[in-house]
């Protein structure tokens, strides 16, 4: 293990251990601090923040830009402050601390019987949401969690969302699909984070004007297993309740090749995925590259670096 990854693993882990214990007063001031800090010393993270900002809002200035990743770090910090706390956060404030609109089509896809897919841009805090559906309506589900380094950090992060109620498989093995087939085909709920893949297999689609890469498996997942894909955002506000909508299904296409439904399905998530955000911005921690221009330094387009005033 690298010095870089035990200091991230005793950096998380101090995290799980010393903020949880802090009163949530503390916390919020302690994550804006933080968040304030970041944005002022203009790393490659919150450039790369307002970068992705200014591709969906492209008529903004400079200083709109620079007040909104401010507002973005704060964002991205009270999901931290809200992750590290969530475990000692009891029933009644979980189920208090979020507010589900049109959660209907969730609660009768599950009662017909179906299998329902979850798919989630990210947007504010998506662990919230998983604990509020584990403790609130008492639904288990099952996700997939990117295997990180070191290993011991990846476990923390699977135990804390085991901890929530959650299944939580890894991402990488090649047997994650098949295990979220199986739950779906048994009328169960899955919870995917689906707005950026940069693997060969992802879908090429049409973001905010340019275009981007989302993976494939929930638009398979649906077609394969006749489950439910719902697109969810989330939001904050000025309270401190988080806020979330579950959008109508995306429909799996009558006609076309397996190929050509899946990036109809995926243009439809990322479209959805797009209204959430454009109402919210400050609410989408995309801190690393997304658009394929992005991706390739000479296609880069060139967006002047925003003062830190």
């Amino acid at each position: 293990m690298s010095i870089q990854e035990r200091l991230s693993d005793a950096l998380y882990g101090a995290g799980w251990s010393t903020v949880k214990k802090l009163p949530e007063p503390v916390a919020a001031r302690l994550g804006r601090t933080v968040a304030d800090l970041a944005w002022k010393q203009r790393g490659t993270g919150v450039r790369r923040l307002e970068s992705n900002y200014a591709r969906v809002l492209p008529e903004a200035s400079p200083q709109q830009l620079a007040a909104l990743s401010r507002a973005g770090m704060r964002s991205y910090l009270r999901y931290w402050m809200e992750s590290f706390r969530l475990p000692a956060w009891s029933a009644e404030r979980i189920r208090t601390g979020f507010a589900a609109k049109d959660l209907h089509y969730l609660t009768e896809g599950l009662a017909a019987g179906k299998g329902v897919v979850l798919a989630l841009p990210h947007l504010a805090n998506w662990d919230l949401a998983g604990a509020w559906v584990t403790t609130a309506l008492g639904i288990p589900f099952t996700t997939v969690a990117e295997r990180l380094k070191p290993e011991t950090l990846y476990d923390r992060f699977v135990a804390y969302r085991e901890g929530l109620g959650m299944e939580v498989l890894p991402h990488s093995g090649g047997t994650a699909f098949g295990t979220l087939a199986r739950r779906l085909r048994d009328g169960g709920l899955v919870c995917l984070v689906a707005d950026r893949d940069l693997s060969a297999s992802g879908v090429e689609v049409e973001f905010f004007g340019e275009t981007a890469r989302m993976p494939a498996g929930p638009a398979l997942l649906a077609q394969q297993t006749g489950a439910l894909l719902l697109p969810v955002t989330l939001w904050y506000d000025d309270s401190p309740v988080m806020q979330g909508r579950v959008h109508p299904p995306v429909e799996v296409p009558e006609s076309g090749t397996r190929r050509e439904k899946t990036s109809l399905m995926t243009q439809a998530l990322a479209d959805a995925f797009a209204s959430g955000i454009a109402d919210h911005p400050e609410d989408w921690h995309m801190l690393q590259r997304l658009w394929l221009k992005d991706l390739d330094p000479a296609k880069a387009p060139s967006h002047p670096r925003q003062g830190a005033s």
